[in-house]
């Protein structure tokens, strides 16, 4: 099992006194295995773009991968998401890992001027189409005019986000991953079964299996509790109380390990989690300590 985290985000940073080349830089020496970024506009928080916000952390870095936890390619012209997606690639010396998804809620689209009930179609068009955008062939855009990338660039992982049946099968058909986020471990039993289901009807080989986590590590006295954790994944995003209280990694590092043994268990090969507690540099610590005990296993 692989372990990656996301970045902090602009609150986080000013808090900790710590800026994102820093943060980068935290994450590769702690040993980690990938930093994230989202991508969100208009959405009433502070938050960088998600594709200047990787370049920054993959020009501090130099093995660590750098990843997008999601990139929305159908919210831009295609041409242009193609275009940072490369830039991307190339900053990073092809570390890159591109999470893509369709969300980010109707006002973010209506904001860029993208009618919301167009996001699957446009989706499956830049799935379809950033593959050979990046390799530098002449593509036929959406609009009808032809263009050509230059200089082509080696094509990243394409991982399907969303746990949605729309998501798994378009991951299926693809992608080269399926990522869902704050999902449980029979959640994504299940979800693997139609993977695999999905992707031999494709004639496909079925896709690696990454998923999103959020937690809060270590025993130190203003670090949320899973209970103060669970309460806000079920606010925001409707959960059940009591498929958000199985949501948050917590504890120390080997609580931690058992329960994400647990989604490996069940086919997960990459964990990418946000991490919600104090002094962000020790969070990446004791998540490295995570990875440590699951290699023990």
């Amino acid at each position: 099992m692989k372990i990656g985290v996301i970045l902090p985000s602009l609150p986080v940073q000013q808090r900790d006194n710590l800026d994102l080349a820093a943060a980068a830089r935290h994450a590769e020496d702690a040993g980690l295995d990938s930093i994230w970024h989202g991508d969100h506009f208009a959405i009433g928080t502070p938050t960088m773009d998600c594709a200047i916000a990787l370049a920054v952390a993959a020009t501090a870095t130099t093995r660590i991968r750098i990843g997008a936890s999601v990139f929305i390619p159908a919210i831009r012209p295609l041409i242009w998401a193609a275009k940072q997606v490369a830039s991307l690639q190339l900053v990073s010396g092809g570390r890159l890992l591109l999470g893509i998804g369709s969300g980010g809620g109707a006002a973010q689209w209506a904001a860029a001027g993208v009618a919301f009930s167009e996001r699957g179609p446009r989706t499956d068009t830049a799935l379809r189409s950033l593959p050979g955008l990046l390799a530098g062939e002449p593509m036929t855009l959406p609009n009808g005019s032809t263009a050509a990338l230059s200089p082509a660039v080696r094509i990243p992982r394409l991982w399907v986000g969303n746990a949605s049946t729309v998501a798994i099968d378009r991951a299926a058909r693809l992608g080269d991953g399926w990522f869902p986020s704050l999902i449980t471990p029979e959640a994504l039993a299940a979800g693997r079964t139609r993977l695999r289901a999905a992707a031999t009807s494709a004639g496909r080989p079925s896709p690696t299996i990454a998923i999103g986590a959020t937690g809060a590590l270590g025993h130190a006295s203003d670090t949320p509790s899973r209970t103060d954790l669970a309460a806000g994944l079920a606010k925001v995003y409707r959960h059940t109380a009591g498929v958000a209280a199985e949501l948050p990694v917590t504890g120390g590092p080997d609580e931690a390990a058992e329960r994400i043994a647990r989604y490996a268990a069940e086919g997960a090969e990459h964990l990418v989690i946000g991490l919600s507690g104090p002094d962000w540099r020790t969070q990446v610590e004791l998540l490295a300590e995570v990875r440590a005990a699951l290699g023990h296993r």
